[in-house]
Formats: structure tokens, C-alpha cells, sequence
């Protein structure tokens, strides 16, 4: 269950920073168009861009990570127990073995 929520935070944060993507294509796509006088695109960095779009950007960027963390560690947890359930089950049937006699 874990891991299906990690997943679960994943996907949405990686669909929310594909939303941002686009945003930040529409926003600035005219910035790209420009050229200097050495025919070199004008470049915005982060720092020039709108405030909420990087906002946006670090926190899902922030969530997506969280959200691999949770599910690698969910994953790890689930077949660790998995492991020792079968190692329980393996003691058990080779205790009931030993008492019945051929």
C-alpha cells in the first residue's frame, strides 16, 4: 500500500510538472523567438522567470522525489515482510513434517 501511494504522488507530480512545462512554453515562448545581435537567442533564466511558475516547478520537482522515495522504500518494506512470511511458512511446514511419522 505504500508503494501505491508513492506511485500514486509520483504521477501526479510528474503530470503537474508536464502542466508546468507547457506553462512555462506559453509564457515564454516569444523570449526564444528574440535573437541578440550575434544571432544568439536571447536565454531567460531562472532567476528572470515569474515567481509562481518556478514556485511550481521546485515543488513538484520536490513532490516527484518525495513521492520515488515513499515508493522505492514501500517496495523495500513489502518484500521484506514477504521474505519473512516465508521464511515463517518454511519453519512451519517443516515443523508439522517432523511430527508426522511415515
Amino acid at each position: 500500500m505504500r508503494a501505491l501511494t508513492g506511485a500514486i504522488i509520483t504521477a501526479a507530480a510528474l503530470i503537474g510538472l508536464g502542466l508546468t512545462a507547457v506553462g512555462f512554453g506559453t509564457r515564454y515562448h516569444t523570449t526564444i523567438e528574440r535573437v541578440d545581435s550575434n544571432n544568439n537567442p536571447v536565454r531567460v533564466h531562472l532567476d528572470e522567470m515569474d515567481r509562481p511558475l518556478v514556485f511550481v516547478l521546485v515543488f513538484l520537482t520536490c513532490a516527484a522525489l518525495v513521492g520515488m522515495g515513499i515508493t522505492f522504500l514501500g517496495l523495500m518494506y513489502h518484500h521484506k515482510r514477504r521474505h519473512e512470511e516465508l521464511t515463517w511458512e518454511k519453519e512451519r511446514h517443516h515443523l508439522t513434517q517432523q511430527r508426522i511419522p511415515v
